[in-house]
């Protein structure tokens, strides 16, 4: 059986995606620290690996795959990834009621944000 170890994200800046992300997940590197390439894992908790692995990669619009992030207040998660340096990412199709927002890394790295939090019932 596999499960998921870890998620790999290519990176030209390893140590500014180092804090960006740590900071995000609350994730801590695994030690030693290579100059090209770190393990993040959770600080607390259980969850999937973030790798970052400076290696050139051209950026494809849309990604091929991206990070979900689930928040139970995801107004201030928002908040709070944009004061660490990440950005909306506006999309025409985005429907009014869409329960994400789509967000991008200090590298333009995409995600979303997914309000995780009950809805009132209509």
């Amino acid at each position: 059986m596999l499960t998921v170890g870890s998620i790999v994200i290519r990176c030209s800046d390893l140590d500014g995606q180092l804090r960006f992300w740590s900071a995000a997940l609350d994730y801590e590197p695994r030690e030693p620290i290579e100059p090209d390439f770190a393990l993040l894992r959770p600080r607390a908790g259980s969850g999937p690996n973030v790798s970052l692995d400076a290696v050139p990669s051209e950026r494809a619009l849309p990604p091929r795959i991206h990070l979900d992030l689930y928040a139970d207040d995801q107004p201030a998660e928002i908040a709070r990834l944009e004061s660490l340096g990440a950005r909306r990412v506006e999309w025409s199709k985005r429907p009014a009621d869409a329960d994400y927002v789509i967000m991008e890394d200090p590298e333009g790295n995409r995600f979303c944000v997914i309000d995780t939090a009950p809805r009132e019932a209509a």
